[in-house]
């Protein structure tokens, strides 16, 4: 049996506040100075929230409004003591990026597969799926009212067919977890999953979840990588995304890789692709650029052919310099087929 599982969490999720606290920076500052460098990274916990990274922008922005407003927006009521120290970028760094090099060394991956109408896994669309579904219900159904931010879903695949889901949501405390089992089977899985004879289903495994969000847990940019890109299936070369302007190639480079991976299975070359990426800092040239189908053919000359990997083309072919990042920051960065890496272009 050959299985395949992915996670993802909610937007109340401690980690996914914080991603998307730091992108709404990164956005702000976009918004005025196309050309901002940014280096946000954000942490909560228990009603403390630390904002602190690099800037180099002409934009004016408050970041101590910028969090409280997106964590009110996610659905959160407490009162947060929020502390941030960000100041200018290393002008060493900004060197190497201001003649066109890559703003860090690093590897990055991107990957496609005509597994889904998404080129993505199964088990990963679901998981956002649930994800994505728990959260509208909580905003839109008067019957889910009990519904609070935090939540984590997760989905199962054996030999392709769904095994096993999971979904722990945070709660409020007049509600028994039978209720909330039948109550989420009905309206949250169902509805995606269909016929659940033959399914595991377990909800909130572990009892009640009432305590959530920074109340509970720590939260910080960034450690929900797998969540972001493929859901822990495909490599991973470690370099987050939240909160860094498209300079950084751990966020611009995973871009171009998955929109190229997924020109190349779109364009029929293969039925799953893995592209491949590595720079040094300061260089603009990849020491490192691979393109290999699940059953071994090399398209690299396809890749290198259609697609420009140098850190100033990515971001002029992609439209990089926009405020379009905090719509990123929940239920993955590949998953939207309106964001400019997403788009099906056709090979040469």
């Amino acid at each position: 049996m050959y299985l395949k599982t992915a996670e993802s969490v909610t937007e109340g999720h401690p980690d996914k506040v914080c991603d998307q606290i730091s992108d709404a920076i990164l956005d702000a500052c976009l918004r005025q100075d196309p050309n901002s460098r940014v280096a946000v990274e954000t942490f909560g916990a228990h009603g403390l929230l630390v904002i602190g990274g690099e800037v180099t922008s002409e934009a004016n922005f408050n970041p101590e409004q910028i969090a409280r407003e997106v964590y009110k927006k996610i659905g959160y009521n407490d009162e947060l003591e929020v502390i941030s120290h960000i100041v200018q970028q290393s002008p060493e760094i900004g060197r190497g990026v201001d003649f066109g090099g890559a703003g860090d060394q690093g590897i990055m991956y991107g990957y496609a597969t005509m597994e889904t109408g998404e080129y993505l896994p199964k088990s990963i669309i679901l998981a956002h799926n649930l994800a994505r579904r728990l959260a509208y219900l909580r905003r839109n159904d008067p019957e889910f009212f009990w519904l609070r931010p935090d939540g984590k879903t997760q989905a199962t695949f054996a030999d392709g067919k769904i095994k096993t889901v999971l979904v722990s949501t945070q709660h409020e405390d007049n509600m028994s977890q039978g209720d909330i089992r039948e109550k989420l089977i009905k309206g949250l899985i169902e509805p995606l999953v269909g016929d659940l004879s033959e399914i595991e289903i377990l909800i909130n495994p572990s009892g009640s979840f009432v305590t959530g969000g920074f109340m509970a847990d720590t939260g910080l940019t960034g450690r929900k990588i797998m969540v972001d890109t493929y859901g822990g299936l495909l490599p991973h070369g470690g370099g987050a995304f939240s909160g860094k302007d498209p300079s950084k190639v751990d966020r611009s480079a995973a871009y171009m890789c998955r929109f190229a991976a997924k020109n190349i299975v779109a364009s029929g070359l293969a039925k799953s692709c893995l592209v491949s990426v590595a720079y040094a800092i300061g260089k603009e040239d990849p020491l490192m650029l691979v393109a290999k189908t699940s059953g071994g053919q090399d398209l690299t000359e396809v890749l290198k052919k259609n697609f420009d990997f140098r850190p100033r083309a990515i971001i002029e072919r992609l439209g990089l310099r926009r405020p379009i990042y905090q719509p990123t920051a929940a239920y993955g960065h590949f998953t939207n087929a309106a964001y400019p890496w997403e788009e099906i272009v056709g090979l040469k």
